[in-house]
């Protein structure tokens, strides 16, 4: 099944049709996938054990972690440097949440803000809602996204023993970090069953982060303020910052994407800031880059939206206390 849209080529300003071509595969494992998780949950409040919910809790954020700390802010935006044993482990953590391998998904996050909303983005917002949470993963990509995508320079990341040993067994190391581990841990710790185990720990956990990361693609590229750069789609969510391990100051961080905050602000609903914090409080985490007061305020007032300001914008000498 496929969808006609109309496009302009890259080479030439000719309107030529292109056809979203849909990848059944996928949309029914995705329905499969979220069916199964639904089950855990009603699980998780029927006869799973309180420690396995917990577990999923747990699991559920160390893997976004894998992604906020590891794959987006560590490795997409080379924002701080880890040494080995925080590379590893935001590795492990990342093959938990299975999006893909680091080198992966950091080429189409580095492609997504090179080409922010326009047909060369993987999930761009402007083709609505669905398309920008799931639906890009249920069809085949447009070909701007492979075309340009080939002009983003990913050497630095071949250079990483961690994410070249990921990328070269990624398979094998998500299958048993997603779904076996997850599932074993309460089986041989609680004495919990094989069946709570897998669908709650394995499924629901896992459907449920896809879902919250998702939501910075869609909701966080929709709805919320703008005080940072107001001619850009992505805004300042808070909502999406509390289920998503702070990822939702979207409006800031593709306006200062190299801020290992991801955030002005930065312990607001950011619990990826906190632990980047505390990595380097031991030593793990180093080399931290933030963006100067002065240079956030200057751009705030060249391209933001300062109705939508709130007290920690202001100069020091116009704040109300």
């Amino acid at each position: 099944m496929s969808i006609t849209q109309t496009v302009t080529t890259a080479t030439t300003s000719q309107v030529v049709p292109f056809r979203v071509q849909i990848v059944w595969r996928n949309v029914i494992l995705m329905a499969y996938l979220h069916i199964a998780a639904l089950y855990g949950l009603y699980l998780m409040f029927t006869s799973a054990k309180l420690s396995t919910s917990i577990t999923a809790l747990v699991l559920y954020v160390a893997s976004g972690l894998g992604i906020t700390a590891g794959a987006h802010r560590l490795w997409s935006h080379k924002a701080y440097k880890a040494k080995l044993p925080l590379r590893v482990f935001l590795a492990a953590m990342q093959s938990m949440a299975l999006q893909n391998s680091i080198f992966e998904w950091c080429r189409d996050h580095r492609v997504h803000h090179k080409f922010s909303e326009t047909d060369a983005d993987p999930h761009n917002a402007n083709r609505g809602f669905f398309f920008a949470h799931v639906g890009w993963l249920l069809c085949k990509k447009h070909p701007d996204v492979a075309t340009k995508g080939k002009k983003v320079d990913m050497s630095d990341l071949l250079k990483d023993p961690v994410v070249v040993f990921q990328k070269n067994h990624y398979k094998t190391i998500a299958l048993m970090s997603c779904f076996v581990i997850p599932t074993l841990i309460p089986i041989i710790f609680f004495g919990e069953n094989f069946v709570n185990a897998f669908f709650v720990c394995g499924l629901f956990r896992y459907c449920w982060t896809l879902n919250m990361t998702w939501f910075v693609n869609s909701a966080a590229h929709m709805w919320g303020n703008h005080p940072y750069d107001h001619h850009i789609h992505p805004a300042e969510n808070w909502a999406v910052s509390l289920v998503a391990n702070g990822e939702g100051w979207h409006n800031y961080h593709h306006t200062f994407p190299y801020d290992y905050k991801a955030a002005e602000v930065p312990y607001t609903l950011n619990i990826s800031t906190f632990f980047i914090d505390f990595m380097k409080s031991i030593g793990q985490a180093y080399d931290c880059r933030a963006v100067p007061k002065e240079t956030i305020l200057a751009r705030m007032m060249r391209t933001g939206c300062l109705a939508t300001s709130d007290q920690h914008y202001k100069p020091e000498e116009e704040k109300d206390f």
